[in-house]
């Protein structure tokens, strides 16, 4: 009887794979991405949770400061290689070639990365007195490696493997760090995860890897640089929005209200899961259409791109406006409950998010990097302005709406620059279905917490489930495309 019901499950485990395999590609990779965007976010809220009641607002503003200086430090060493490489292998050209220019140019950039941050030890005294200090040198070593397999498996196409491997990464990381800060070592335990999640991700994508080192020329490397050169431009503007703020809030004000500051902008980024998504999966594939001259297929794919990143974006950012306040309280803690206005206006910086990222990741994809960079490096500047005007006076609140105000400037010149190229339509609709079912969310979680007051976590967690079920039902009411997709799928993967 034992054997038999073995072999009845694995052909029925098996049957379920392959049907997985038969949808479609993009469907296929956008819902890879997708719930494994979800599951990294889930790990890293919870997680983030668990570090916030076990070391506090200042350890934790120690390491999101790390995090902000080696990402930085790695734009120099990326110097829009990354971008480059994954451009020029997914046009399907001497791919090998190309992967071994961008791996011989990154090996002599760390060194350029590792002089700059020896000369900048006396500026980093935030860093260097927590003992994050170290652990740059080693991050940025090990990220030549990590970045080169999934800029290779990126650029082949892989998208779910190299999702995959982000989700090692990320998983591999939060499980060393959780046992860290538990046996006692605080920041070097969370900084020593964040290693160890990039070699185990390194290690496992380079065994899935089909690019091999070859014989590169001069004409690969005039190709990686032409693009490579306004990539790099457009990354630093995209990297002032994502940590300029944290580093002039780690010099104006306390360690403590860089912990506030990136705990409340992690939380609202779960308004971004599919636009992650479908920036991730897109790209490749708008690259290709390009080189191929399939324009009209980049641009209803902008649109539907566009509607299934507000699908999240918009209800969790009135949910987040109704509820934020409670959930910082609970989830993390009293003293991150400080953050709350500064957690509102973080949710209207996803929602424009979902605009901007798509828009200028359509400039690169495109092949015009260039454009990218002038309007990114425009919000940029401002940004970095608004932040030091702001910042001494409103504190973290003063970072929030300088992000804010810099991330619509951008939004709309990435607009202005990409209905140049394509035809940039939405699709009305379906955004107003979105409209409908989340006011009317919005509306019944709200008069919960009118009726019911939020004294613990349990009652705090009840309206978002409740809400959540109440936004599906409706849209999937309203919205007979969204429906049809779904069934679709579930046809295709044998559910009736």
């Amino acid at each position: 009887m034992i054997l038999w019901k073995e072999s009845y499950i694995m052909p029925s485990s098996n049957n379920i794979i392959h049907r997985i395999m038969q949808i479609e590609q993009l469907r296929r990779q956008s819902i890879v991405t997708l719930s494994t965007t979800i599951l990294l976010t889930a790990i890293g809220f919870l997680s983030t949770m668990y570090f916030a009641h076990s070391v506090g607002e200042s350890v934790l503003g120690s390491y999101f400061l790390f995090l902000a200086y080696f990402n930085t430090l790695t734009l120099i060493l990326d110097g829009g290689l990354g971008g480059a490489a994954v451009k020029r292998i997914s046009e399907g050209r001497e791919k090998n070639e190309y992967f071994t220019t961008v791996f011989v140019l990154r090996i002599f950039l760390v060194g350029v990365s590792i002089i700059i941050l020896l000369f900048a030890r006396p500026i980093l005294e935030n860093v260097d007195q927590s003992g994050m200090y170290s652990w740059l040198f080693i991050a940025l070593i090990i990220g030549i490696f990590w970045n080169s397999v999934s800029n290779g498996n990126y650029g082949s196409g892989k998208v779910g493997l190299n999702q995959t491997c982000g989700f090692i990464s990320s998983a591999g990381c939060t499980v060393f760090q959780v046992i860290a800060v538990y046996l006692g070592f605080g920041a070097n335990g969370l900084a020593g995860g964040f290693i160890f999640g990039m070699i185990a991700a390194t290690v496992i994508g380079f065994h899935y890897l089909d690019l091999r080192f070859k014989r590169f020329n001069t004409e690969h490397l005039k190709s990686i640089f032409s693009y490579s050169f306004w990539i790099f431009l457009a990354s630093s503007g995209s990297l002032v929005f994502s940590y300029a703020d944290t580093i002039i809030i780690g010099q104006f004000l306390e360690t403590a209200d860089v912990g506030i500051y990136r705990v409340a902008f992690q939380f609202t980024t779960a308004a971004t899961f599919t636009t992650l998504a479908m920036k991730t999966v897109l790209f490749p594939k708008v690259s290709n259409w390009n080189a191929n001259g399939e324009l009209k297929m980049a641009e209803n794919a902008f649109a539907k791109g566009i509607t299934y990143s507000l699908l999240l974006a918009v209800p969790v950012f009135a949910g987040g406006i109704i509820l934020g306040d409670k959930m910082l309280y609970f989830f993390y803690g009293e003293g991150f409950a400080r953050g709350t206005q500064t957690f509102y206006v973080l949710l209207a910086v996803q929602l424009v998010n979902v605009f901007m990222f798509l828009q200028t990741m359509y400039l690169n994809a495109l092949n015009h990097p260039k454009e990218s960079f002038k309007v990114t490096a425009v919000a940029a500047t401002a940004n970095i302005a608004l932040d030091f005007m702001l910042i001494p006076i409103l504190g973290i609140l003063g970072a929030a709406v300088a992000t804010l105000i810099t991330m619509i400037l951008n939004s709309l010149l990435a607009y202005l620059a990409l209905k140049r190229m394509i035809h940039v339509r939405l699709e009305y609709q379906e955004i107003k279905n979105i409209a409908i079912a989340t006011i009317t969310m919005g509306l019944g979680v709200g008069c919960y917490r009118i009726l019911v007051p939020l004294s613990n976590i349990w009652l705090t967690l009840i309206p978002i489930i409740l809400g959540a079920i109440l936004y599906v039902l409706l849209l999937l009411k309203l919205d007979s495309n969204i429906r049809s997709e779904i069934i679709q799928i579930g046809k295709q993967i044998g559910l009736q």
